[in-house]
């Protein structure tokens, strides 16, 4: 019941967090929940976030690109200025694309094209138990916390049966 409502509470933060940042965005941002941002060729936007959903690049983004349950797709000629981050997704980067910043992704896989550049680090926690490390993890340390605490009570609040003292 109590990991329940801990779900429920992280997804209103998150889901919050999401239609905050879409409303305070400027025009040329892109935040969505849930549908697919797709940035065509001659278009520029200053940056692209995902969450539920993948990103397509065929133009320019002049800032960072980053997604939380899809992927990036950097299509020929598409551009990111900053840096292209992925949870849970994965990152592919086609002939002739450009990141200038960091690649980095958890829980998912990096496909480069060798003609593809990235002006900053690539990081690959490629392995899908990264995603559970990282999102799971906490989960499972707080219910064991519970568990404990659950255990502690319940021992003390058990009542002590005495031996009858016998009369010699």
């Amino acid at each position: 019941m109590v990991r329940m409502g801990f779900s429920r509470l992280c997804f209103a933060i998150v889901f919050s967090a999401a239609l905050s940042a879409s409303a305070f965005a400027v025009d040329s941002d892109r935040t969505h929940l849930g549908h697919n941002i797709s940035i065509e060729a001659g278009e520029e936007v200053s940056e692209a976030t995902c969450f539920g959903c993948s990103i397509r690049v065929r133009g320019k983004v002049d800032g960072d690109v980053t997604t939380f349950g899809g992927s990036v797709v950097v299509e020929d000629g598409g551009q990111v200025a900053g840096d292209v981050t992925s949870f849970a997704g994965d990152v592919s980067l086609e002939s002739g694309t450009s990141v200038g910043g960091d690649l980095t992704v958890f829980g998912g896989r990096v496909r480069r094209d060798s003609r593809a550049s990235v002006g900053g680090e690539v990081d690959d926690f490629g392995w899908r138990g990264t995603t559970f490390l990282v999102f799971g993890a906490p989960f499972v340390f707080l219910g064991a916390l519970i568990g404990l605490a659950y255990w502690i009570v319940q021992r003390v609040r058990r009542p002590v049966v005495r031996a009858p003292v016998g009369r010699g």
